[in-house]
């Protein structure tokens, strides 16, 4: 029988500078966020350096004193290694601000090891996560993008190698193989634009015949990644949707019916999480998987009740949500995770703040399955709220259309003569007067 064999471990650094503009608390959230993004892409974060300047340092990010200190450590030269595993290697630097190419080659030069900007980061997490033709295509145009300005700096690193003429002869006779690089990926990204163009129609003819149905209710959840979104999904319609304590685990949207299923049927979507400092080559790819919420009946706005930076967070979606036209669309504030704020105390007066600035919000763990039916009699009570009630006669002729009676409709009460059976329905005014038609024509 062959072994399995253990990946061996990845270990990182972690680096960023704090500007005088930036509060300490909006900064070690964004800390914490770069090293839960490591752990996505499977590093194991050793240490972390932080400096306070009043600007980056134009050649290599951080000051001279903070490298060589990043080097020492990187090189097992610094006396904090005695605290770490014998076999452990830094393998990247990963640095919480998005840095020229200049910047981030000779950071290499001096700390010894691979080094990785945020933006490189979120870049890498997208490509491994995207299913869907279309998250693929945005992802693959935003690393074009990033790659094209750092073919340039690659060439002059290598010197007149770098710059060898694809032709022969004289001036002029071919192209520099980093012009060829340049000229392939800009095709490269014409050519993916004139795809995501066509599924865009596609995506658009689709929307308009979902649009056209009868009864369909949809709610979506939306928020910042980790906010438990995907773990609320499952909770909330018993599927096993991919829960991971990963940013980004997933960037395509689920589809599940509610459960246990109400009548309406309602359908609940998750989109891909929202995350501070979004790469600007993503924010197209980031706003197509947010398609999902304009075809929603009702929004969940997702957000981490334990989370400190959560009003800032409340803010930014918002603002993407006005962006896309979903800020149109009903939505209920779902403060979860209240079970990690601490104690039992602590959690009542984090949840009597909370009720008291969001008078209409639900505050929860999705883990407590009193919690979550609570949830889904809000959901339910919300789209129920334009069903009328009716009688119906179905003769015994026509017992056909029982079932569908009980799928389209909540059935209140059933009582039976010699001639049928009368049902006392609630239902949507469409649904209802389709049913009658039908039984009129038997």
């Amino acid at each position: 029988m062959q072994k399995e064999v253990k990946e061996k471990s990845r270990y990182a650094v972690v680096a960023s500078v704090q500007l005088p503009s930036v509060s300490d608390v909006e900064f070690e959230a964004s800390l914490n966020e770069l090293r839960e993004l490591a752990k996505t892409l499977g590093y194991e974060v050793v240490r972390t350096f932080v400096q306070k300047r009043s600007g980056f340092d134009m050649t290599a990010y951080l000051g001279l004193g903070k490298r060589q200190e990043i080097r020492d450590f990187v090189n097992h030269e610094s006396e904090e290694i005695d605290t770490k595993p014998n076999d452990w290697d830094i393998d990247t630097l990963l640095v919480d601000h998005e840095i020229s190419p200049s910047q981030a080659r000779n950071l290499e030069l001096e700390v010894g090891c691979e080094v990785m900007d945020r933006t490189m980061v979120i870049l890498e997490i997208f490509h491994r996560n995207a299913r869907s033709r279309a998250a693929r295509a945005q992802v693959e145009i935003a690393r074009l993008g990033y790659m094209a300005p750092r073919l340039r700096e690659a060439a002059k690193l290598a010197g007149p190698q770098g710059r060898q003429r694809s032709g022969e002869g004289g001036r002029g006779a071919g192209e520099s193989h980093t012009e060829l690089d340049r000229r392939k990926i800009r095709d490269r990204i014409a050519e993916l634009q004139q795809e995501i163009i066509a599924m865009d129609v596609e995506r658009n003819t689709q929307r308009a015949r979902r649009q056209e149905r009868q009864g369909l209710a949809v709610v979506a959840l939306v928020g910042y990644t980790n906010a438990g979104k995907s773990t609320l999904m499952r909770a909330l319609t018993g599927s096993e949707v991919l829960v991971a304590n990963k940013l980004f685990a997933t960037l395509d949207t689920t589809v599940r019916a509610l459960h246990p299923e109400s009548v309406p049927r309602v359908l609940v979507s998750d989109t891909v999480g929202f995350i501070k400092n979004l790469p600007h080559g993503l924010v197209a790819s980031f706003k197509s998987t947010l398609d999902e919420a304009l075809d929603a009946s009702l929004l969940l706005h997702v957000i981490d009740a334990s989370d400190p930076g959560f009003e800032r967070q409340l803010e930014v979606t918002n603002e993407v949500l006005e962006e896309i036209g979903a800020n149109i669309v009903p939505r209920i504030r779902v403060f979860n995770k209240i079970d990690h704020v601490g104690d039992a105390t602590a959690q009542a007066e984090r949840e009597a703040t909370l009720r008291a600035k969001y008078p209409d919000c639900v505050v929860m763990s999705a883990r407590r399955p009193d919690d979550v039916a609570k949830l889904h009699q809000t959901i339910v009570a919300f789209f129920q709220q334009d069903l009328i009630e009716a009688e119906l006669f179905l003769p015994w002729t026509a017992q056909q259309l029982r079932g569908e009676i009980y799928a389209s409709c909540q059935v209140l009460e059933e009582r039976s003569d010699t001639e049928g059976a009368f049902f006392r329905i609630r239902g949507e005014p469409g649904s209802i007067k389709s049913l009658r038609e039908q039984v009129s024509e038997m």
